[in-house]
């Protein structure tokens, strides 16, 4: 089949879809221009199936003709709390769901894969959406996919700067929050959770801080991703935590990012 009619090469395209149950998005980005050509952000009303969701994105790519483009490149980011991080000096892939058994719900017919965190000797161990994997095959054959823990840190360690004091980034995104301490390039702490008020929010994010045995009043605390200085969540955690700021990531993958790409999802950009 022709996915390409008009006889025009597309192969410096990118695509890269981040998909969950409480959303997707997408961009496809042009590697001679070095420009974002098409992007789209949906939320869901509610947490969808594995199986509606795939209907989603069948919808998405059918709206933008996605399934009639080449491209050089195919990344699926997975978006889930089925995870879990091993170091690498204990890691045996013969073992993977031994590694999430006792912190993410898993079936016994679920696959497990998990992704290397380049550099920094830890393995991240997840179930990705294997509906969506095997459509992406179906139309693309062969491509990338990873967690999109493995996005976040990999880009928050590579462009951490080396201070001395701990810094918490979190990720917030459709009711769901990342959270990544790092210290002197190194990870301290990474954990998701699911919201929906901006109480769950700080409670969330004072608990992950106690665990660490980190004072609320001391640490730095950066926001990023759906999150302005005028959200309530922004409000509250500014009533326990002083040293707060949104933290707009730089040095990204590509160097692109203008005011038509700002919303686009930082795991998305950093993927390309």
């Amino acid at each position: 089949m022709n996915n390409n009619p008009k006889g025009i090469s597309q192969d410096f395209l990118k695509l890269s879809i981040q998909v969950s149950l409480n959303g997707l998005s997408f961009c496809i980005l042009d590697t001679i221009k070095n420009t974002v050509l098409l992007s789209e952000k949906k939320t869901f009303d509610i947490t969808l199936t594995p199986y509606k969701l795939l209907k989603e994105v069948k919808d998405l790519f059918k709206k933008h003709s996605i399934s009639q483009k080449e491209f050089s490149e195919v990344i699926v980011i997975h978006q889930n709390k089925l995870f879990g991080l091993v170091p690498k000096p204990l890691f045996n892939p013969e073992e993977l769901p031994n590694y999430i058994k006792f912190n993410a719900k898993i079936l016994a017919s679920d696959h497990i894969d998990f992704d290397e965190i380049a550099g920094y000797d830890m393995v991240n161990v997840y179930v990705p959406f294997v509906n969506i994997n095997n459509y992406i095959y179906e139309l693309f054959g062969d491509f990338i996919f990873k967690h999109i823990g493995t996005v976040l840190i990999e880009s928050l360690l590579k462009n951490h700067t080396n201070g001395k004091s701990p810094v918490c980034y979190v990720h917030v995104s459709e009711k769901n929050m990342d959270i990544a301490v790092i210290t002197q390039k190194r990870l301290l702490l990474y954990n998701s959770f699911s919201f929906d008020t901006k109480e769950d929010f700080l409670y969330y994010l004072l608990f992950a801080l106690e665990q660490l045995n980190l004072d609320a009043e001391s640490v730095i605390l950066r926001l990023f991703g759906s999150i302005e200085e005028d959200d309530e969540i922004y409000a509250l955690c500014y009533e326990y935590i002083k040293h707060i700021s949104i933290f707009v990531p730089t040095g990204a993958s590509h160097p692109f990012i203008d005011a038509a790409s700002e919303n686009i999802d930082f795991a998305i950009l950093n993927s390309l």
